[in-house]
Parts: structure tokens; C-alpha cells; sequence
């Protein structure tokens, strides 16, 4: 099993946005890490792209058992099926999650405090404001659109399908 910190932001809501993700294996050692700028958007959108990349990122390296922890207690309970997807430009985003995690295999979803999730928090913050905190970094798995981030292994990413 791996755990996916995710996060995503928006300055203006809507406005510039990004998301974070955190990928770790169940005792808490890291995976990757990226963060990827989504243009103009609200949060909401940008916590689905977050969820979009780390449901990307299982299925592209074959872990089939995925803890997705969220910070957005919308995302997690409309993806729980606990709230309905009332907003028109979140449908399309909860379709593709939806799918996508049933391509992984089995996804769980939990709602964390901010606390918990400060590490995809400062990823998104990172994406939102431009930064670029190793630039020697490759596009992060399943980013071929220029998101940047680093992967904990020796190992160069493989790319994948966008998740945007």
C-alpha cells in the first residue's frame, strides 16, 4: 500500500492554482513528490488535479492499493459517494477520478487536518507561486506537461499519460 498526501490551492479562488501530491509508502517513507500548476481555476478543481496525478502515478507504477489523505473534506466525501457532485466543473474531474480508481484497484479515501497534510500544502503553495525547488528535476511521473517534482529513488521517472 502507498499513501498519497494531496493538496491543491488557488490564489482568488479562482486564480492562479496548483496541487501537491506526496507519495509514501505505508511506514511513512517517501516515494515522490511534484507539484503542478493548473492555470486559473478554484480549489476545488485544483484538489481534484491533485487527486488526478496520485491516482495517475498508482496506476502508471502498478500499486493497486492506494490511502489517498486529503485536507478537502469535499473531495474526500464526494469520492466516498457520501455528497453529490453538484458543481458542473467538478463532474467531468469527479468522472476521471472515479474511473481512474477503479483502475487502480482498491482507494480509500480519508479526510486529514491541515496539520497532516502540510507537505502537499507547501507543494501546492510551490505550484501556485511559480517555484521550482530543484531545477535540475525532470517532469514528475505521469507529468509530461512540465510539473515539476522528484522522485526518492535513483531511478528517472517514466513518462506517463497527463492527468490534467
Amino acid at each position: 500500500m502507498i499513501v498519497a498526501y494531496i493538496d491543491g490551492g488557488a490564489r482568488g479562488n479562482p486564480g492562479p492554482a496548483g496541487f501537491g501530491v506526496r507519495v509514501e509508502t505505508w511506514d511513512g517513507q517517501l516515494v515522490a513528490e511534484w507539484h503542478g500548476a493548473i492555470g486559473v481555476a478554484t480549489n476545488n478543481v485544483a484538489e481534484y488535479h491533485g487527486l488526478l496525478a496520485a491516482l495517475g502515478f498508482a496506476l502508471e507504477r502498478g500499486h493497486g492499493d492506494l490511502l489517498v489523505r486529503s485536507d478537502s473534506q469535499l473531495l474526500v466525501r464526494q469520492m466516498q459517494g457520501l455528497y453529490r457532485v453538484k458543481h458542473p466543473g467538478l463532474r467531468p474531474l469527479h468522472e476521471r477520478a472515479t474511473a481512474l480508481a477503479r483502475q487502480v484497484g482498491r482507494v480509500r479515501y480519508e479526510h486529514v487536518g491541515r496539520d497532516q497534510n502540510a507537505r502537499a500544502d507547501r507543494l501546492a503553495n510551490q505550484a501556485m507561486d511559480g517555484v521550482d525547488d530543484d531545477p535540475a528535476a525532470e517532469a514528475s511521473p505521469g507529468q509530461g506537461d512540465g510539473r515539476r517534482g522528484r522522485m526518492a529513488a535513483t531511478r528517472r521517472p517514466a513518462r506517463g499519460p497527463s492527468t490534467r
